[in-house]
């Protein structure tokens, strides 16, 4: 009784460390975690779409699904396939790295309206993609076959795109997470026809500049 007891209390403490000072806490499924953000990167323009996350974890898999709000566009170009520049039309994004520090390596995942998804590696030393400093990513070729999944729905009668998303843990040596820190943001980005290729930014941490790509603004995400 006295180990089972013990045994509770460390497990309680390394939850409560985890999520202390922690932007976000991620629960195991069925329970969710939800943010919302409808703020421009960098200028703070609240003309932006409202975008919400949900956010669970088994074992294996982070589930990751993207609620994208008054869309009038629905925009992207359907030549493109897996890994394609998909982030040059209208996607969300989720930026992930297990551990607490301002990561040099991360995961760069998006989804489009098209149910089209890129999947990448990104190496950036800089942490903030500085000019000629080295800029780098490292595909996932076969995500399906390695165990993601996406399911994309389309309500343009309710301007609305959701976006179900399936990440292996594996991918970050990171698989019964519970009580681990890891670092993340979150990203939508929106154009039309008629504005395209510029682009109007999103996110839920600002980075303070037109590029997603700062990491000491990533959010301290706990799992719980």
């Amino acid at each position: 009784m006295v180990r089972l007891l013990s045994s509770v209390l460390l497990s309680l403490a390394a939850l409560s460390t985890a999520a202390l000072g922690a932007d976000l806490s991620i629960p195991a499924c069925p329970s969710t975690a939800s943010l919302q953000f409808s703020v421009g990167i960098p200028d703070l323009n609240p003309s932006c779409p409202l975008t919400q996350v949900n956010l669970c974890y088994t074992s294996t898999a982070l589930q990751l699904n993207f609620i994208a709000y008054n869309e009038t566009n629905f925009y992207y170009d359907s030549t493109q396939g897996t890994n394609g520049d998909i982030w040059a039309y209208e996607v969300v994004e989720a930026f992930i790295q297990k551990g607490s520090a301002d990561p040099q390596t991360y995961f760069e995942y998006e989804a489009n309206p098209n149910n089209v998804t890129y999947n990448a590696f990104v190496y950036n030393p800089s942490r903030t993609r500085a000019a000629g400093a080295p800029f780098d990513h490292a595909f996932v070729s076969n995500p399906f076959g390695d165990g993601f999944a996406v399911n994309t729905v389309l309500d343009k009668t309710n301007k609305v795109w959701s976006s179900y998303n399936t990440i292996p843990l594996a991918l970050f040596n990171g698989e019964n997470p519970q009580g681990t820190t890891w670092r993340m943001n979150f990203f939508r980005t929106v154009t039309s026809p008629s504005t395209y290729p510029s682009q109007q930014l999103c996110g839920w941490k600002n980075t303070n500049a037109y590029n997603f790509h700062v990491t000491s603004a990533f959010g301290v995400v706990a799992f719980v």
